[in-house]
């Protein structure tokens, strides 16, 4: 009798060797004359112990992490084939490791379970559940599950996901679509990755049922194109879906079409904005559009689309699956379900971590992170992406709630979370908000072309010494005509990194809070 050794083929784990020690397993296996079936998982999110290699036993799947091709022989020799865990790397059961045990699973419930190319494992997990029900249903009461769940837009904006579907369903046209936005772009972020790479069926499920849900026939997933390892894993799992009847002309015998194509985005950040990236399918650059009309009246080709984030159509599946009041259930306010956390930078403990909103960064920070991998003290947390807001010590106890961090004047975003020690530079941090917005704007709109450059120029002769009263005085002012004059998020954003490490932390600008209050 084989066993069944899991070796995940996530990029993270990739990244780190994970190819080297399945050749070493296998190898060394053969060696021996020990039967095995080696499964390429996905990722269970805790990259900090990546490679990450499970045996599966009569009593779960034990893990030893951290693992390269240089340790598999002495793995074997351990007896780690048979479960056991004397040896350095072992760390028990895998389910009961305290950063995955304290989580709650939803979206993220699959990833690193099975494999990820295989549809007949998704299913024998849970899968396709949610669309069986959703072809049962008529499309009102599909966006009426969805609405009533409470889902929000996990992409940035956080809005309603049912009243955007329900706008589209009401709109009329010959054409509607649904695009999927898995243009990650954002610093500390990884969570759309991981979804497309360990579980890419979910993804698609989601898709198909939102199509179902408004009468979208045609669907696209815009993917970055650093991102190959996804591509190739959703083009595989589009194949198997179609030819398993649950993607095409008649979807899982409901005599309604659906059909799904991958789209590579060209590596501009301004296309994870909602309209560039509509552009950019379209084959034309990628430049904001104006709004009105919106993109669920007249999105891509004119026609009516569902945009959504890749973390919002992937929980879709389980609303349908198990209701509305299930999901409901988690979370608090009107930030209803889970929130999948990307914890980065400088932290001991890096990954995922799916929890119903409510937890707080403290709690995320040394509950989950351990504290910051240099040993130093955490000086500031910036949440939301390179244009979120940075947090110090006084609001880490705020609740992940979008209401609650917006009255901070702060964002949950995509919620990568990236920690910077006590040795952080917030000014030149501050600068580097202001840089990135010059490079990465798509420069139709004066504030967000203009006013990111003349940022750099103001920030750099505050950092210098230059007049610092008035350099202050002129970078408030220029923030806000960028948040009141952008025409997207790009240059309305960048004020949030900028004035959040002035405000809080005006020592590293040569300011006393005084100064900064005076300003």
């Amino acid at each position: 009798m084989s066993v069944r050794i899991f070796v995940p083929a996530d990029s993270a784990a990739l990244a780190l060797g994970a190819d080297d020690v399945a050749a070493a397993i296998t190898h060394e296996a053969a060696r021996r004359g020990i039967a095995i079936e080696l499964v390429r998982n996905g990722t269970r999110g805790l990259l900090y112990l990546e490679p990450l290699v499970e045996v599966d036993t009569p009593a779960g799947r034990v893990g030893f992490g951290n693992v390269d091709d240089a340790a598999v022989a002495a793995l074997f020799d351990a007896g780690f084939h048979l479960g056991q865990a004397d040896h350095p790397l072992a760390l028990g059961l895998v389910e009961q490791i305290p950063y995955l045990a304290r989580q709650t699973r939803l979206t993220f419930a699959r990833s690193g379970i099975t494999d990820p190319l295989s549809l007949a494992d998704y299913e024998a997990h849970g899968g396709y559940r949610g669309l069986r029900h959703a072809v049962t249903l008529s499309q009102a009461d599909i966006v009426a599950t969805v609405t009533a769940s409470g889902l929000r837009g996990r992409g940035g904006a956080a809005f309603p996901t049912g009243i955007k579907w329900n706008t589209v369903l009401r709109a009329q046209a010959a054409q509607k679509y649904i695009v999927c936005n898995a243009d990650e772009g954002d610093s500390g972020t990884f969570a759309d990755r991981i979804v497309m790479e360990s579980d890419p069926f979910v993804l698609i499920e989601g898709m198909t049922i939102a199509g179902l849900a408004v009468g979208a026939t045609e669907g696209y997933i815009y993917v970055r194109s650093e991102y190959p390892h996804s591509i190739a894993a959703l083009n595989h799992a589009i194949g198997s879906a179609t030819r398993a009847g649950l993607l095409g002309a008649d979807v899982a015998g409901s005599g309604r079409a659906f059909t799904l194509e991958v789209r590579k985005g060209a590596g501009a950040y301004i296309c994870g904005e909602e309209t560039a990236l509509l552009e950019s399918i379209e084959g034309k650059r990628g430049v904001v559009r104006a709004k009105p009309p919106l993109p669920a009246l007249a999105g891509l080709f004119g026609q009516p689309t569902v945009i959504n984030n890749v973390l919002s159509l992937a929980s879709v599946p389980i609303i349908l699956d198990k209701g509305a009041q299930f999901y409901q259930d988690f979370g608090m306010g009107r930030s209803r379900g889970t929130l999948p956390v990307q914890l980065a930078g400088n932290i001991k403990q890096g990954g995922l971590i799916e929890l119903a909103f409510g937890a707080t960064l403290r709690e995320i920070l040394y509950d989950y992170g351990g504290g910051s991998a240099s040993g130093r003290p955490i000086k500031a947390v910036q949440v939301g992406g390179p244009l979120g807001a940075y947090l110090p010590e006084s609001q880490w106890d705020t609740p992940l709630d979008y209401e609650a961090f917006a009255a901070l004047w702060a964002v949950l975003g995509h919620g990568g979370i990236v920690v910077h020690d006590d040795g952080a530079d917030m000014a030149r941090l501050a600068r580097y908000a202001m840089e990135f917005c010059a490079v990465e704007s798509c420069g139709k709109c004066t504030p967000c072309r203009i006013g990111s450059t003349r940022g750099v120029e103001v920030i750099d002769k505050i950092r210098a010494g230059n007049e610092r009263p008035q350099q202050v005085i002129l970078l408030r002012s220029l923030c806000d005509t960028m948040l009141n004059g952008s025409l997207c998020a790009m240059g309305g954003m960048t004020p949030y990194p900028v004035l959040s490490a002035l405000n809080h932390f005006p020592e590293d600008f040569g300011q006393t809070a005084g100064d900064v209050r005076a300003a």
